[in-house]
C-alpha cells in the first residue's frame, strides 16, 4: 500500500508560510499536533486529513472508512465553539501549536458530535472514570474535518526515537528483513514481555518494539523510564542487531479491541509483517474481556499485517519458567503472575521483584521513578 506523504516542502513551502500570516489560525494541543504530524508522515495511511463526520461515522459503525479501508478509531480535529462558529467550511485554516504554525487543514465539513454516542462506539462505554473517554469529551463536541499539509514537524522530547514510516520501511530493508513483528508497548518491560518478545523473534527476521510516546494515563511509566528500561534490556539480553526500538508520539486510547485493529494498521504502515495481541491489549480497568482483542480480528482479513496471538504469561514454580496458559496447566498455586501493577506496588513497599520476573537492570531505572 503507499504510504501517505503530506509534507509541504521548497518553495511550495515558502509560499504558504506567507499566506499563513494573513490566514485564519486555530491553536491545538498536543495531542491533535501529534496525530496531524502522524496523518501527515504517513503513519496513519491512507488518511489524508481528520475525518469529517461521513467518515467518523463509517469508521465508529463499520469499522471500516468510507473506501472500505479497515479502520476503527476516530481521527478527528475537536475544537472550542469559538473557533467552531468563526471556522466556515473550504476556508484553510492554519494550525499552531504553543503560538507557533506548522501546517493547515482545508476544511471539508464542519459538525457536532454527539460524544456519548461515540464513545459508546468506540471505547464500548461512555463512563468518563476511563481515560479514553474522558479525553475524547474534554476536548467538546465541535469538529472539523478536511485535508492537511505540514509545514514542519512539531517539537518533542524524544524526537531521536521517532522515525517516519518511510525511514523505518528503508532501515527494514538495509538490514535484510523481509518479515518484522511490531510489539505495541506504554508500559516499562517485565520477563512476560521479553518472552513474547522473543517469542516472536523465533519466527521472523526483525523486532520492531514501538512504545507509545504521547498522552497516557496517570499512573503509567513516564516515556524517559520506558525508553531507558527497553534500551538497558536489548543491550543485555537481546541480539540487538535483530531489535530496533522506535517510538509513536500519540495519545493512548485504551480503547481495547478496537485500539487493537488501530495499533496493528499503524505498524504495517511503518513495514512490520506481523503485530503481536496479547490477552487485555489496549485495555483498562475491567472495560474489555481478556481476549476481546484476539477476537476481533476475525472480522479483518485485508490488513495487510498477519496477527500473532499470545496469551496471558507468568512464571510456573514447576516448569520453572516464564509460560503462557496454552502450554502450562499447574495448579495456581505454582503460578506467579507478571503485571506491571504488581511489580511497582513491591518497588513502592521497598521491595525487589525476583529477577523471575524483572531483569534487575530494569529494576534499577524503575526504582528512580516510584
Amino acid at each position: 500500500m503507499e504510504i501517505v506523504n503530506l509534507k509541504i516542502e521548497g518553495e511550495e513551502k515558502e509560499k504558504t508560510l506567507r499566506e499563513a500570516k494573513k490566514g485564519k489560525k486555530l491553536e491545538v494541543d498536543e495531542d491533535i499536533i501529534f496525530d496531524f504530524e502522524k496523518i501527515a508522515i504517513g503513519a496513519f495511511s491512507p488518511l489524508k486529513g481528520f475525518m469529517d463526520e461521513e467518515e467518523l461515522f463509517s469508521t465508529i459503525e463499520n469499522m471500516r472508512l468510507k473506501n472500505g479501508h479497515p479502520w476503527t478509531i476516530p481521527i478527528i480535529l475537536q475544537i472550542k465553539k469559538e473557533d467552531f462558529e468563526r471556522i466556515e467550511k473550504g476556508e484553510r485554516i492554519f494550525i499552531e501549536f504553543e503560538g507557533k504554525i506548522y501546517g493547515f487543514i482545508d476544511v471539508f465539513d464542519k459538525y457536532k458530535i454527539n460524544l456519548d454516542y461515540v464513545c459508546e462506539k468506540t471505547f464500548g462505554t461512555k463512563d468518563d472514570k476511563h481515560p479514553g473517554v474522558w479525553n475524547l469529551k474534554r476536548k467538546g463536541e465541535y469538529s472539523i474535518g478536511g485535508e492537511i499539509g505540514l509545514l514542519e514537524k512539531p517539537p518533542h522530547p524524544f524526537k531521536m526515537y521517532e522515525y517516519e514510516p518511510s525511514e523505518t520501511r528503508k532501515i527494514f530493508k538495509e538490514r535484510g528483513w523481509k518479515t518484522v513483528c511490531a510489539f505495541q508497548t506504554r508500559n516499562a518491560p517485565h520477563r512476560g514481555h521479553e518472552y513474547l518478545q522473543k517469542l516472536a523473534l523465533e519466527i521472523v527476521d526483525g523486532l520492531f518494539i514501538q512504545p507509545i510516546l504521547g498522552r497516557k494515563k496517570e499512573g503509567d511509566f513516564s516515556n524517559d523510564t520506558i525508553l531507558k528500561s527497553y534500551e538497558v534490556l536489548i543491550k543485555n539480553y537481546f541480539p540487538s542487531e535483530k531489535v530496533f526500538l522506535s517510538g509513536l508520539s500519540t495519545w493512548m486510547r485504551y480503547a481495547g479491541p478496537k485500539e487493537a485493529v488501530f495499533h496493528a494498521i499503524v505498524r504495517r504502515n511503518y513495514g512490520a509483517t506481523h503485530f503481536i495481541v496479547g490477552r487485555d491489549h489496549a485495555g483498562v480497568g475491567n472495560y474489555y474481556p481478556p481476549y476481546a482483542a484476539h477476537e476481533i480480528f476475525e472480522n479483518f482479513k485485508d490488513l495487510g499485517i498477519e496477527i500473532i496471538r499470545v496469551y496471558s504469561v507468568f512464571y510456573c514454580k514447576k516448569c520453572d519458567a516464564i509460560v503462557s496458559e496454552k502450554i502450562c496447566n499447574h495448579d495456581k498455586n505454582f503460578i506467579e503472575e507478571i503485571s506491571m501493577t504488581k511489580i511497582k506496588n513491591m518497588i513502592k513497599n521497598k521491595e525487589i521483584p525476583d529477577e523471575k520476573i524483572l531483569r534487575k537492570e530494569v529494576f534499577e531505572i524503575l526504582k528512580k521513578e516510584i
